[in-house]
């Protein structure tokens, strides 16, 4: 009756093991390290950067406990705080060879002593949150107007042209504010202009009113069109900050939209506030450029001679010198779009861009001129620019055209990235800051670690002390919950806040409402007179469907929390639900297992230990 098959145990060994492994990264702490970024655009982190790192510190005398390749940075973790600073100069000189134009940037950080068998598994420790780490909070509000200013300007061009092109004529094209506004010569040509506007312009909604004898058309954007501006814009700046953080050496930022125009930034570990300003403000720009094909560039680019008066020398991204023209052919401000894909010829991968009437026109003309010849485009960062890539002009280009070559499907990946992101789309204002100190996190991490552990010993010990071996049982159980709710935390590489741990420590108290209503349940079985057997398993049957809704209504109400609200609220509630789940597997599953463990082998039991029972009628005399 109370027996589990083998393969419930087994399951039950199973999840206990691998929740021990997955939980155990976060008991070994913290190591000084130093962490190497990429500062350019075009500064690649891999291998190559892991063997100049090593062959730094070994030249240098010092001995890294690990050097690893970790997303985009490399991390070389140290024994000491002395040896990381030694590191970090060591590191520098190697890496950095002018200090005014940096390709890499060299921080210093703090990363697991988890041992290598375990990362090999991925078995990596939870995130700590601003509240317990320390760090810089920024709220940036983004200027959609401007978005939107910026997005009418480009139709306006547009609109310009293709007037030109179908050759009707217009008094007045102006743009105010988000509106393009048009004075036309008669009906006829107001309607013929609406036409156009209806067949090539999607995102235009046109109006039109008399006006002295003339026509006034205005076009708008139409609203579903101004939402997808407004949400490019957000997202490509929410991209935008996530290539710059990495200067900050920040291996776990929260950078997350907030409502329909705000970017929340969480820095942990960061206390430069001047300095993490200047990073997420920072612009960058692209521009096209001709390449310098004179054969006195070629020989400045061969042998290091003088480069000519008209032109300028950048490196590509392979390290080579080019020569470009100093005349600037476009820059990103044309460009609406890049989109990686592949050529349907050759199949390499390839970067389809998109340009405004502009800048289409521009490179219609240029490219005609400079057929075979090669066309640069540079990234601009901190005054200092980088040829992102010089293709050869293979015929007449427009608003839109592609770049291709010698490039792997995530170098396009990459490359369309930049074009995209290099710049905001919007300008961005902080409008809220705030900076915690790091002895402020170790304060609440020690709080919250001894609210949970002092929860679950009083919780244990009154469990024990009422119900006996039951009440035991019940804390391995509210244990195993515990351990299982870290385990899947780590798992999901979640960012553990102060509001997470309150959620957790109440996820111990709610953990074992289930115990206690099974251990009633069977005490109600045993005063009705059921034999011991028949109590265990009547007590866990019968309970399981009030277990069952009491969980999923709490879990209603976590999912609600975790689907409308936003910041630490949304932390509470991802801690919350999963503590619901885990507690739901120990409370009904596990301790059954060990009831059945304990008590399920014996046949003649006349007794079980869950303290006292007390039975109708048994004060009476006899």
């Amino acid at each position: 009756m109370n027996r589990y098959p083998i393969w419930k145990y087994l399951v039950i060994a199973i999840t206990l093991v691998i929740a021990a492994l997955y939980t155990l990264p976060n008991f070994f702490g913290e190591a000084p390290a130093v962490q190497v970024s990429s500062l350019k655009a075009m500064a690649k982190i891999d291998a190559g950067t892991v063997s100049r790192v090593q062959d730094a510190l070994k030249a240098a005398g010092i001995t890294a406990e690990d050097v690893v390749l970790e997303g985009n940075s490399v991390r070389a973790r140290l024994d000491s705080p002395d040896n990381q600073l030694k590191a970090k100069d060591a590191i520098q000189k190697a890496l950095i060879p002018d200090a005014a134009d940096p390709s890499y940037v060299v921080a210093l950080n703090l990363v697991s002593r988890s041992p290598a068998w375990l990362r090999s598994v991925h078995a990596m420790p939870m995130y700590l949150g601003l509240d317990l780490r320390g760090g810089v909070h920024f709220m940036l509000q983004v200027d959609m107007q401007a978005a939107l200013t910026k997005r009418t300007d480009s139709l306006t061009g547009d609109l310009r042209l293709a007037l030109r092109e179908k050759s009707l004529r217009y008094e007045d094209l102006r743009r105010e504010g988000t509106s393009i506004q048009m004075r036309l010569p008669d009906a006829a040509t107001a309607e013929a202009v609406g036409r156009l506007v209806q067949e090539q312009f999607a995102d235009l909604q046109t109006r039109s009113e008399p006006d002295g004898g003339k026509i006034k058309l205005a076009a708008s954007i139409k609203p579903e069109a101004v939402r997808r501006v407004q949400e490019q814009a957000l997202k490509q700046n929410i991209t935008t900050l996530h290539n710059r953080i990495n200067e900050l050496g920040v291996s776990e930022p929260v950078i997350q939209q907030q409502g329909l125009d705000r970017i929340v930034v969480q820095l942990p570990g960061v206390q430069d506030t001047a300095k993490a300003k200047d990073i997420l403000g920072r612009t960058a720009t692209l521009e096209m450029r001709l390449v310098d094909e004179s054969a006195e560039a070629r020989a400045a680019e061969l042998a290091g001679g003088l480069v000519p008066f008209s032109s300028e020398k950048f490196m590509e991204r392979d390290g080579r010198p080019i020569i470009l023209k100093k005349q600037v052919v476009l820059t990103g401000e044309s460009l609406t779009d890049a989109q990686p894909g592949f050529d349907s010829q050759s199949q390499q991968p390839k970067v389809d861009l998109t340009v405004d009437a502009k800048g289409g026109r521009i490179m219609r003309d240029v490219s005609r001129e400079n057929l075979k010849k090669r066309m640069a485009i540079v990234l601009f960062e901190k005054g200092k620019g980088e040829v992102l890539t010089a293709p050869v002009i293979q015929g007449e280009l427009g608003n839109r055209f592609q770049i291709s070559g010698s490039m792997t499907t995530v170098e396009a990946n990459d490359l369309a990235l930049l074009l995209r992101a290099g710049s905001l789309a919007a300008p961005m204002d902080i409008i809220e800051e705030r900076t915690i100190g790091p002895s402020l996190g170790a304060e609440n991490i020690a709080k919250g670690f001894n609210s949970v552990i002092w929860g679950f010993i009083v919780i244990v010990a009154f469990m024990a002390l009422y119900y006996t071996l039951f009440g035991l049982i019940s804390g391995l159980a509210l244990a195993v919950n515990l351990l299982m709710l870290v385990a899947v935390l780590s798992m999901l590489q979640a960012t553990l806040t102060l509001p997470g741990m309150a959620a957790m420590a109440l996820a111990l108290g709610m953990a074992i409402d289930s115990n206690v209503l099974i251990n009633e349940r069977v005490r109600e079985e045993l005063r009705n007179g059921a034999a011991p057997q028949a109590a265990i398993h009547a007590g866990y049957d019968r309970a399981w469907a009030t277990i069952l809704d009491s969980n999923i209504t709490t879990l209603i109400a976590g999912l609600a929390l975790l689907v409308f609200g936003s910041g630490p609220v949304r932390g509470f509630a991802v801690v919350h639900c999963i503590g619901i789940l885990t507690s739901m597997f120990s409370a009904v599953f596990f301790s059954r297992g060990l009831v059945n463990l304990w008590y399920g082998r014996q046949k003649k039991l006349k007794s079980v230990s869950i303290g006292t029972v007390w039975r109708p009628g048994a004060d009476a005399q006899p």
